[in-house]
């Protein structure tokens, strides 16, 4: 669906994905079904679809067709999903990060700062923490973690200063409160860009997407039959730094691990050495895809599962 997320990089990531029409295939971030649903065109008469999201909102989306499976839950729990649905394996998993411009542009959901809304930030509508238990309760120096880990805030201590003296006149529960909070730390141009680096590290941390994100990339891994491929498509630096690293040496943090005869023990093998990136005729039609970088990886055929 359109107008709930247009797809980036749709032919490129899903030519790269679907390279068996009788296999079975996981869309990790189902989202509108923008990529699901060019797989699912691509797919033969035994061909199967697992589709992840925890929005409850996507659900609106799902296709209806036998082949394909919607599992409402986050995508950090695909291999235990995969080992339930498709003991066999999987032929292919593709993972389109970030939030879906439905969040996005649903002002309640309080994602942006383009609209006075409660400051929530739930991809999972169900969870417990939201975006004002992060700013209200944490220390000034767990505030400071986040904004420097997961936007790389510049002046990151200033703005935590600022939150923590807002927070003790009056709590801080709305996108306008956290604006008005920190107004005095945003630069004299270019305030919106600053703004949505807050808001990306705030989103991070109460989605706990950089958890999520390890978690799926070993669990996609394990779930993926020998020769599978993972495809990802990725929007800021620290997930794309992520996904590079753990293709290069299965692990987040980017540590070669080697067995005994010297081999390297990362479990999949690079596709494209380099990201590739969306066309300029694709940008200027969506301006999200501007940051998104699509990366390719490949289980070895003697790995296997």
């Amino acid at each position: 669906m359109s107008e709930y997320h247009n797809p980036v990089l749709l032919k490129e990531s899903v030519d790269a994905l679907v390279l068996n029409p009788g296999g079975t295939y996981a869309d990790a971030t189902f989202g509108g079904g923008g990529h699901s649903r060019e797989i699912m065109s691509r797919l033969g008469r035994d061909g199967r679809l697992l589709a992840f999201d925890r929005d409850a909102d996507a659900a609106a989306n799902a296709i209806d067709d036998t082949r394909f499976t919607l599992i409402h839950n986050n995508f950090r729990f695909i291999h235990n999903y995969t080992l339930l649905e498709a003991p066999e394996g999987l032929d292919g998993v593709i993972a389109d990060l970030g939030v879906s411009s439905h969040q996005f542009d649903t002002a309640e959901r309080g994602f942006s700062f383009r609209y006075s809304a409660p400051l929530d930030m739930r991809m999972n509508v169900q969870g417990s923490m939201t975006a004002a238990d992060v700013v209200n309760s944490y220390t000034q120096e767990e505030l400071e973690k986040v904004l420097e880990l997961y936007g790389e805030v510049e002046n990151y201590r200033r703005v935590a200063q600022l939150i923590v003296a807002a927070r003790s006149v009056s709590p801080i529960l709305t996108t306008d409160d956290l604006d008005g909070a920190i107004a005095a730390a945003l630069p004299s141009f270019a305030g919106h860009k600053y703004l949505a680096k807050v808001y990306q590290a705030l989103r991070i941390e109460v989605n706990q997407e950089m958890r999520s994100l390890e978690k799926f990339l070993d669990g996609a891994t394990k779930s993926l039959k020998a020769g599978g491929r993972l495809v990802v498509i990725t929007y800021h630096s620290l997930e794309d730094r992520m996904v590079k690293n753990f293709i290069k040496t299965g692990n987040v943090e980017g540590k070669e691990v080697k067995d005994v005869f010297g081999r390297s023990a990362a479990p999949l093998k690079a596709v494209n050495r380099k990201p590739i990136l969306p066309a300029e005729d694709e940008i200027g039609n969506n301006t999200r895809a501007r940051s998104a970088k699509l990366r390719i990886a490949e289980k070895p055929e003697e790995e296997g599962r």
